[in-house]
């Protein structure tokens, strides 16, 4: 199947969707990630700024991905549709697929995603993510990676300023689409705020009864 996220910024997105790549093998699409490994300047600037990218420019990014040989059998994407004029490219995806499609929302407030969003510390070296504004997710030792020893950092995005833009940015622009697909059969809300292996027991329990 194809699991698709809506959530706030620092809901647990992409922690959730690679503990669900670890059970039944769905890669992990982030829009995110996918832009910031374009070079381009401008891009950049709007993802340290919290704007949107172009939706030519997201769309084509989405599909090269999309097109890849791990996403036959389904995929988790993150971060994508964002805004209503991105729910016709979307639909696309789902028409074009022949996989069940499911949209999962991951419902968390803005004072809890302020704290998971400026305690975010991502490893150097092998990605491993920690926050240092709850006692469960912090490092052994400060600004060291547990698992392979090597410097954690703040992205240049974490910040409380630019996470109240993309907060903002979300409820005008991006909530509107849970709206939109509130009478739909393929979509859930899952409680974000709950411990992230509670939050994934609910998430599983979703994937399961649509298998």
């Amino acid at each position: 199947m194809n699991i698709t996220f809506i959530a706030p910024p620092a809901a647990g997105k992409g922690a959730l969707s690679n503990l669900i790549y670890d059970k039944y093998g769905f890669p992990h699409v982030s829009i995110g990630d996918l832009l910031r490994n374009v070079e381009d300047e401008d891009i950049k600037k709007k993802l340290e700024e919290g704007a949107f990218v172009d939706n030519e420019i997201v769309a084509k990014l989405l599909f090269n991905r999309l097109a890849k040989e791990d996403c036959e059998n389904g995929f988790v994407l993150d971060g994508f549709p964002r805004n209503m004029t991105q729910v016709n490219i979307y639909e696309e995806i789902c028409d074009k697929s022949n996989l069940k499609n499911i949209i999962i929302v991951l419902d968390i407030p803005k004072e809890i995603g302020e704290k998971r969003i400026t305690g975010r510390r991502v490893c150097l070296n092998c990605g491993s993510v920690y926050n240092v504004n709850f006692e469960e997710s912090k490092p052994k030792v400060n600004d060291v990676c547990d698992d392979c020893g090597h410097g954690l950092k703040a992205r240049v995005d974490d910040n409380l300023e630019t996470y109240d833009h993309r907060f903002d940015v979300y409820v005008n622009e991006t909530a509107p689409i849970i709206d939109y697909y509130s009478d739909s059969e393929k979509i859930y809300h899952v409680d974000g705020t709950k411990p992230l292996d509670v939050v994934f027991e609910d998430i599983d329990k979703i994937i399961k009864e649509n298998l």
